[in-house]
């Protein structure tokens, strides 16, 4: 447990609790009609997981009494006459009992994640952004800031950053360092956005990082509410849950991935020891800015005094925004094409070769098991950024070619199914579809038919415009998600970019995949690479995923 005084609850009072928030320790028990709200959305969420709950141990009863776990003749239950044999281990009824009890408690902690998880999306959700650093600030000072008991690494851009800081965690593990992950947003399991080690975090420790921040954020929540503001939002709360996660755990180095922009982001309570700047394009047009010089001054508010900042390929006006906000800091840049590079990069099974220079060395003949240019070039910034992090030196090429052969990316051209094959990318604006556009051509795809669903609020003209020319159909489809746009305004815009005989809709996802491939099979030639991509949304990407392992038998 952490040895922050404030961290974790007792019967006495956090030192660290601010004066004007003590009156709050007795208001938080108060139910304002926030609480009452988010009360009504968790008893909801616990009866369905009661529900859950029983049924699992129903079925898992079941399976016993079937003999699915114990083998594969029942009788061999009657025939067990003791709790244990003679030499005094436990007997198979014993071993079994143990198994059932673990599968419900199992079962128990992912019903509590659930009911936890409902109860934080019952708040604002991450794309209703708060403009404002101050209450994730006031709960980590009454934390006794444990972010700051370990270095971190700090990532923003437009795309690429979620696949770059995996690799960076994946090149700091093979260092021997104990890492913290927190990335946006989840694909399939909301444990995905908390790592330790590599891993998503257990439901134990995700129970226990909710719990042990939950009554100093419903103070901060009520302090806020008095002074006519908001509660923390969804992703303010996972910030916290993450940074003190991290602190308990404890690791070594964390690498945190901004959810939006970079100067108000949540994450930017965070001083990085290493920034990282991903390519800036248009997105979030709304919240950050209309054009790509409002939205890079943002992005550019992660850079901190002192700090060494790897900035990938930017647009020239971008690039002097950053310079700018560096120079005035005192922190000082890394420029890919100056500092570091892509020397060379070739297609391979699986994946590709990459030689990367670094400022440190040269990297030649790493493997990555990823598909599209961009990867490669990720990989770079990672690599840059793992060499400043650990005192500006080169990397053991071991170590390097270890932890880029193991790195994984899923929903990013994500390859779900080999025959044929089947592609999911959560791309879900201009400069995504772009790099789909690429790896359609990098992969020598003769024949695609893609599969659609994006958010409301995204620029699906320009998105669909950017791949059209490297697909020979498109079918429209409505995921699961109440911020996706309306089928038929999707239908509309797509017949608008490709033309009306080209483009399909089938509102069931597994029936637009499962006729996607049928179509793209019918169109391939002997020796011809096809495969059908599914893009548009994270979401979308998560529940196609799901859709096609369950179909593979997995």
């Amino acid at each position: 447990m952490s040895d922050h005084p404030a961290f974790f609850g007792s019967d006495e009072e956090p030192s660290g609790i601010p004066a004007d928030l003590l009156p709050y320790l007795e208001a938080a028990d108060e139910p304002s009609e926030a609480d009452r709200q988010a009360d009504q959305a968790r008893q909801e969420a616990e009866e369905a997981a009661d529900r859950a709950d029983r049924e699992r141990a129903e079925a898992l009863r079941a399976l016993v009494e079937n003999s699915l776990l114990l083998g594969p003749d029942p009788s061999i239950l009657a025939e067990i006459e003791s709790d244990e044999d003679e030499d005094g281990t436990p007997s198979d009824e014993e071993d079994h009992e143990r198994m059932l009890d673990d599968a419900q408690q199992a079962a128990q902690e992912r019903a509590e994640v659930a009911r936890i998880y409902e109860s934080i999306v019952a708040r604002a959700p991450e794309h209703k952004v708060q403009p404002s650093l101050e209450r994730v600030s006031r709960v980590m000072d009454i934390l006794d800031d444990p972010h700051t008991s370990y270095p971190s690494v700090h990532i923003t851009g437009t795309n690429g950053k979620t696949t770059t800081a995996r690799m960076m965690d994946a090149l700091l593990g093979a260092l021997g360092l104990r890492t913290g992950r927190f990335t946006s947003p989840h694909l399939l399991d909301v444990r995905e956005r908390i790592c330790l080690d590599g891993e998503p975090i257990s439901h134990r420790a995700f129970i226990d990082a909710y719990h042990d921040v939950q009554p100093y954020i419903d103070m901060v929540d009520h302090s806020s509410i008095e002074q006519g503001g908001p509660t923390l939002s969804f992703f303010e709360v996972f910030t916290v849950m993450a940074l003190a996660a991290f602190a308990d755990y404890p690791v070594d180095a964390a690498v945190v991935e901004v959810g939006m922009g970079g100067t108000w982001d949540s994450t930017n309570v965070v001083d990085g020891q290493v920034g990282v700047i991903m390519p800036i394009d248009v997105d979030h047009q709304k919240w950050l800015g209309k054009t790509v010089t409002d939205i890079a001054h943002e992005k550019a508010g992660i850079i901190k005094p002192g700090q060494i900042t790897v900035v990938a390929h930017q647009r020239d006006e971008v690039l002097e925004i950053l310079r700018e906000r560096a120079d005035q800091v005192g922190a000082r840049l890394l420029v890919e094409g100056t500092d570091f590079e892509v020397v060379t990069r070739e297609r391979a099974v699986g994946g590709q070769l990459m030689s990367l220079r670094t400022p440190h060395a040269m990297y030649t003949d790493i493997f990555l098991p990823l598909h599209g240019e961009h990867q490669a070039y990720n990989a770079a910034a990672a690599l840059a950024g793992v060499e400043a992090f650990i005192g500006e030196r080169a990397l053991d090429a071991q170590v390097v070619e270890q932890a880029f052969g193991a790195v994984t990316s899923p929903g990013r051209l994500q390859v779900v199914r080999r025959s044929p094959m089947i592609i999911v990318d959560g791309a879900h604006n201009p400069a995504g579809a772009r790099t789909v556009r690429a790896a359609i051509d990098d992969l020598g795809l003769a024949h695609v038919v893609g599969v659609f669903a994006a958010m409301a609020d995204k620029d699906v003209d320009t998105m669909l415009g950017e791949v059209e020319p490297v697909m020979d159909e498109l079918i429209v489809t409505q995921m699961d998600s109440e911020r996706a746009m309306e089928l038929d305004d999707v239908q509309a815009i797509a017949e608008d970019v490709f033309d009306d005989t080209r483009v399909s809709r089938i509102p069931d996802i597994a029936e637009a995949i499962a006729e996607a491939a049928t179509r793209v099979e019918t169109r391939a030639e002997p020796g011809e690479n096809v495969a059908v991509i599914v893009f548009g949304s994270i979401v979308l990407a998560g529940q196609a995923t799901q859709i096609v392992s369950q179909a593979n038998g997995r």
